[in-house]
């Protein structure tokens, strides 16, 4: 089976539209079956920066392929990567809103009608 894998296999990809199908290349998928040796499926945060960038390489390539190959045959799968995320947007921090203290007046921002 490892040969197989080795050969033609596929790494899936939990998306939010459902899951892909990605075809890395020879050295891709040596390494992803090093990463998969022991688990079918993993989730991307107990990837190494590596191979989380491999990952987002290889969706960023958009390299789908259909599990089934023309003979109707499924492809072996190397392994599944769970719920992929789409790029991570960083938040930013936000200061504390300042309450107004009791017996302090507030200022109002507007300008005094005539």
């Amino acid at each position: 089976m490892w040969i197989e894998k080795l050969a033609d296999g596929v790494l899936q990809v939990d998306t939010p539209i459902g899951p892909r199908f990605i075809q890395p290349n020879f050295l891709q998928r040596a390494m992803l079956l090093w990463t998969f040796r022991n688990f079918v499926s993993l989730p991307q945060q107990v990837l190494s920066s590596r191979e989380q960038r491999l990952v987002d390489r290889l969706c960023r390539e958009q390299r789908f392929v259909p599990m089934a190959d023309a003979a109707g045959q499924d492809k072996p799968r190397i392994g599944r990567i769970e719920s992929r995320s789409p790029l991570q947007v960083q938040r930013t921090s936000r200061k504390p809103v300042a309450l107004a203290e009791p017996g302090v007046p507030e200022r109002s921002n507007e300008a005094a009608s005539a």
